[in-house]
């Protein structure tokens, strides 16, 4: 497994982050979830909804690809109907009483399912989560639902987004929401800053990197059930190349489980590694050459350093030739808003550790 939630059995530790959602959720307390992506917060979500699953109705939605207020309400309608309503005709009953404006298509699934999409027009969005929220107050079960990759919400071009929901949220007392956001500034603007809608309306949890004990053991279990080699340098070796973050242990590890000779050296780290980025090469050649000039040249200058502390700072323009700092900050704004430089407490470095693996080893022009 490298993506997804599989089951308690493949879901490693969290005990302490599971204990508090739950508590929170059971308390009637919503919760803003921060952390950086591929740390496993869609993992703990779920690990959360499994435990609330017999006390709680659940809902899981991921609203990283809206772009505007109606995305949102067609998405937002959709995960909570397809979730809460299973058979076609409390779903086709549920949208003649709370949804006028969305029209529904129904697509057999291959085990025999259906799988239910909205299309929602544009000025309809509002009348749409106003349908949702109704809906969601007419249940009888109590009902948790997450929102991944909250701070979507503050691109909308629409105005006063934020103070919208919120002021739906507010007016469900047996509807729990979990928000969970992967960039630290949007979402402290929303939940942390006075002037945000969400201001003291959630507890604040950040996600931070499994124990690398607690990891090692739980990888080495897998291996010994196979009786395959398991080495503990090697794996400490390779938590500490990536930082302990939780997706890139995993998928090298799934390659090194893969080749079925046990994990013995860096040599296995190494040769996992290599097929990833090589995998990517395409991608990442596309990724890099859609870059202005000043991007890409700041993108390989970050790479090669791994953590720039003072990315406008004399000595770092100077030894890569980045020319004027104000340059060298636009830049910085723009690939920090593109998630393709993040800040973390040592400095900027490249978001994605295999993207700057790729950079530093074809330092291409």
């Amino acid at each position: 497994m490298t993506a997804g939630y599989d089951g308690p059995e493949t879901f490693c530790d969290r005990e302490r982050e599971t204990a508090d959602l739950v508590s929170a959720i059971e308390n009637g307390r919503n919760i803003t979830l921060i952390a950086p992506r591929r740390y496993g917060k869609t993992g703990l979500i779920r690990n959360v909804m499994r435990v609330l699953a017999d006390r709680y109705d659940t809902v899981y939605i991921d609203i990283y690809a809206t772009e505007s207020l109606s995305d949102f309400a067609r998405i937002f309608a959709e995960r909570v109907v397809s979730s809460l309503e299973t058979k076609r005709e409390k779903v086709v009953s549920t949208l003649g009483r709370f949804f006028g404006s969305l029209r529904p298509t129904v697509s057999p699934q291959p085990d025999g399912s259906v799988k239910w999409s909205f299309d929602l027009a544009q000025p309809e969005a509002k009348a749409s989560l106003e349908g949702t929220f109704e809906f969601l107050k007419s249940r009888k079960r109590p009902i948790m639902i997450a929102i991944d990759e909250f701070q979507q919400v503050r691109k909308y071009p629409e105005a006063n987004t934020e103070a919208l929901l919120r002021s739906y949220i507010q007016f469900l007392p047996d509807v729990h929401f979990v928000f969970a956001g992967s960039q630290l500034r949007l979402m402290s603007g929303m939940f942390v800053s006075p002037r945000g809608a969400f201001y003291n309306s959630t507890d604040i949890m950040s996600l931070d990197v499994i124990d690398r004990k607690k990891y090692r053991d739980f990888a080495g279990r897998f291996f010994a059930a196979e009786a395959m080699p398991f080495s503990k340098a090697a794996f400490d070796e390779l938590y500490r190349r990536f930082d302990g973050i939780t997706w890139y242990v995993q998928s090298v590890l799934n390659r090194v489980w893969q080749k079925g000779s046990g994990f013995r050296t860096r040599r296995d780290t190494d040769d996992a590694v290599k097929s990833l980025v090589d995998n990517r090469n395409l991608v990442f050649f596309d990724l890099f050459r859609s870059q202005s000039e000043a991007s890409r040249a700041l993108l390989k200058a970050v790479a090669a350093e791994g953590v720039v502390s003072a990315p406008t700072g004399k000595a770092f323009l100077s030894d890569h030739s980045l020319g004027a700092a104000s340059t060298v900050s636009s830049a910085i704004e723009n690939l920090v808003g593109r998630e393709l430089l993040y800040k973390s407490e040592n400095g900027y470095m490249v978001y994605d550790r295999l993207f700057g693996l790729w950079l530093r080893r074809d330092m291409v022009s």
